[in-house]
C-alpha cells in the first residue's frame, strides 16, 4: 500500500503562492519548528542553528512517518529585524551584517504535535546532532493580513521587490506590523548570493 506524502507548498496555495505583484493574503495561525539568533547570514553561528533546526525537522518527520503521516519536510524561513527597528530598507542594510537579529522557521502540519517534537529534539539530542538543539522551539506564529510579493533573482535586487511591496502596503491603507519574512522557495543553503533564486517577502500589515 502507497502512503500519500503531505506536500503543504501544493496543498496551501494561499501560504505559497503568490505573483510578482504585491497581494494581500489573510493567514491562519500555524505552528513552526523556530530558533533565534543574531549573527551575519554567513556567519557560522547561523549555520549551525540550521543544523540544529533540521536534525529536529527531519526527525519529526520520520516519527510522523511511522504513523502513516509522511510529509515533505517544508520551505525555510526568515523573519529579519535590527534593534530599534528601521524606517527603510536602506537603513536596515546600514546596520553592520553582524548586527541583524533573525529567526528561522520551518512550518509544520496541523498533525504534527508538542509531543513529536519533544520526542524528535530528545532524538536528536541522542544522536549529537547539533549543540544548539536547546535553542529549537515549537511555536505558533498567527500573522494573520500580510502582503506578499514573489522574488526573483539574486540577493543585491531584493531592495526591488521590498520597495514595491512597501509602497503597495502604503497605498492600501495599511501600515507594517511586526518584522521581515522570507520563504525561501529556493534553498539560501544551496543557492550561490550571486545567483538568481525564488523567495516569497511578507510584511505583517494592519
Amino acid at each position: 500500500m502507497v502512503i500519500s506524502k503531505l506536500d503543504l507548498q501544493k496543498a496551501d496555495p494561499n501560504y505559497y503562492k503568490v505573483g510578482k505583484k504585491p497581494e494581500l493574503r489573510d493567514l491562519d495561525p500555524y505552528y513552526y519548528l523556530t530558533i533565534q539568533g543574531r549573527s551575519a547570514p554567513e556567519d557560522e553561528k547561523f549555520h549551525s542553528a540550521l543544523e540544529a533546526l533540521y536534525a529536529v525537522a527531519y526527525n519529526i518527520k520520520f516519527l510522523c512517518k511511522a504513523e502513516d503521516n509522511d510529509f515533505v519536510v517544508p520551505k525555510m524561513e526568515g523573519f529579519w529585524w535590527v534593534d530599534g527597528g528601521a524606517a527603510s530598507q536602506a537603513e536596515y542594510n546600514a546596520v553592520p551584517r553582524d548586527e541583524w537579529n533573525w529567526k528561522i522557521t520551518i512550518r509544520m502540519p496541523d498533525f504534527v504535535e508538542a509531543d513529536h517534537f519533544f520526542r524528535a529534539l530528545e532524538g536528536a539530542k541522542q544522536k549529537k546532532a547539533s549543540n544548539k538543539l536547546e535553542q529549537v522551539k515549537f511555536e505558533l506564529i498567527n500573522e494573520g493580513r500580510s502582503a506578499q510579493i514573489l522574488h526573483i533573482g539574486s540577493y543585491d535586487k531584493e531592495d526591488e521587490s521590498i520597495a514595491t511591496l512597501h509602497k503597495f502596503i502604503e497605498e492600501e491603507g495599511l501600515q507594517i506590523s511586526g518584522t521581515h519574512h522570507e520563504i525561501y522557495l529556493s534553498d539560501p543553503r544551496k543557492t550561490a548570493e550571486e545567483k538568481e533564486y525564488i523567495s516569497i517577502i511578507k510584511e505583517r500589515g494592519y
